[in-house]
């Protein structure tokens, strides 16, 4: 690898941003928090350090202006936005996507969501 392409190399393999957003309580679009995301959110991180990707990050974030589909989040860099509702599709996007690399089309919401 020349001094260039190592400079350039990714810090992280995959980066996950996953949206903590909080709304009034009777916003008609909804929040991310509401809708389980911290618990998600935090096993996901748990379980990602657990299955030692340590060349991946889990952050929250605020908001991503999808909530109303959420909860959700994207994942760098592919751009790849995904909404999960419970620890089997966390672990479904752990193990698939970003362990072995294979988005999990069920679970991606698309520009038209």
């Amino acid at each position: 690898m020349t001094e260039m392409e190592e400079g350039r190399r990714q810090y992280y393999r995959h980066h996950v941003f996953c949206c903590m957003n909080v709304r009034p309580e009777n916003n008609p679009r909804g929040d991310c928090s509401r809708k389980g995301a911290r618990g998600l959110r935090n096993y996901m991180k748990a379980r990602a350090k657990k299955m030692g990707l340590e060349d991946v990050r889990i952050n929250e974030s605020g908001c991503l202006d999808r909530c109303e589909l959420g909860p959700t989040m994207v994942v760098y860099p592919e751009g790849i936005w995904y909404r999960a509702t419970s620890k089997e599709e966390i672990d479904e996007i752990l193990d698939s996507h970003l362990r072995d690399g294979k988005p999990v089309e069920r679970l991606m919401l698309g520009l038209e969501d």
